[in-house]
């Protein structure tokens, strides 16, 4: 395998039981096998995505000083601007080359959610970027629970097992800037190699290059979806919670040849959280003779406390 499986939502999508089953195994084997697909039909139009791209680069164009503005000190880098070099992947102590952006969920009234998710941060300087920012977000969110669905049933759950834990989740967007290399990075990488946190991640195609998985055999292989497919890769949770029958695949974006150095590079993952109070024990079901029980029972909440340590962005 020396790209990603693709994978077609319409199939889930389809009237035909057969064709919606075809689906659910293509994606069920593929997160079993290397945790990563492309996923081509989901939700997000072309006109969405490039506006929200405009948006992100402005933004990110904006003098140092008035971004600085928007960080916010003691949030956990959970909403508003991250900086430069910030964040470092889990065991590492070099930042990543990257500055980044938080959305978070703006729950319904009703969601009787046991938490209060902080507020976005308004960005005066780009008037759509928060307007775009949110309307992918929701359309982001509306695939991964489709995704979902899929992959409760492929586990052998009901269908809508993820429905209540994923709509007005935790989840998070992130536009990702990486600069133009100036200097030799001294072992620094645009994003160190990592598992995700979450449930699931959706990306929407980066503008260069560069990600790239690590296959069973130790091969690390380039993640090169066709034009107008998301990327979408199993997150630590869910390996978690499926006692590691779906995979949370380590990933990592690399610096660009020398030769590419001037080009900035530019990303939009969707992180995928539960709400914080999903109880991630291994499931009964994922659990045999021969696959015994791999992890403490923990809350999402506190596992993305924990992980949040890990990285840099929270500190103890």
């Amino acid at each position: 395998m020396n790209n990603i499986p693709s994978v077609n939502l319409a199939d889930f999508l389809s009237d035909d039981p057969a064709t919606k089953d075809k689906f659910v195994q293509e994606i069920g084997k593929a997160y079993e096998e290397i945790g990563f697909v492309s996923l081509k039909n989901h939700f997000l139009d072309d006109e969405l995505v490039d506006d929200l791209y405009k948006n992100v680069k402005d933004f990110f164009a904006l003098p140092e000083a008035t971004k600085k503005k928007y960080e916010i000190e003691g949030g956990g880098g959970q909403r508003g601007y991250i900086s430069f070099g910030k964040e470092h992947a889990k065991g590492k102590k070099e930042g990543d080359l990257k500055e980044f952006w938080h959305f978070g969920q703006e729950a319904d009234e009703d969601a009787n959610l046991i938490e209060e998710y902080p507020e976005n941060v308004i960005v005066n300087e780009v008037p759509d970027f928060n307007e775009k920012g949110m309307e992918a977000y929701r359309m982001l969110e509306k695939t991964g629970i489709y995704v979902l669905r899929a992959l409760a049933l492929y586990i052998g759950l009901d269908e809508f097992y993820f429905d209540h834990w994923a709509r007005n989740g935790n989840s998070i967007l992130r536009p990702i800037h990486y600069p133009p290399i100036t200097e030799e990075p001294k072992g620094a990488v645009r994003a160190g190699a990592h598992g995700d946190i979450n449930l699931i991640t959706l990306l929407m195609g980066a503008s260069a290059g560069g990600l790239q998985v690590l296959r069973k055999d130790g091969e690390w292989i380039d993640a090169i979806p066709n034009e107008d497919e998301l990327v979408i890769n199993v997150g630590d949770m869910l390996e978690r919670h499926t006692n590691n029958k779906l995979r949370s695949t380590i990933h990592r974006v690399v610096n660009p040849p020398k030769e590419q150095w001037g080009t900035a590079r530019y990303s939009i993952p969707f992180f995928m959280h539960p709400r914080s109070d999903m109880k991630l024990n291994c499931l009964d079901v994922c659990v045999d003779e021969n696959h015994p029980k791999a992890f403490e029972d923990i809350t999402a909440g506190d596992f993305l406390h924990q992980r949040l340590v890990e990285i840099g962005l929270i500190k103890e």
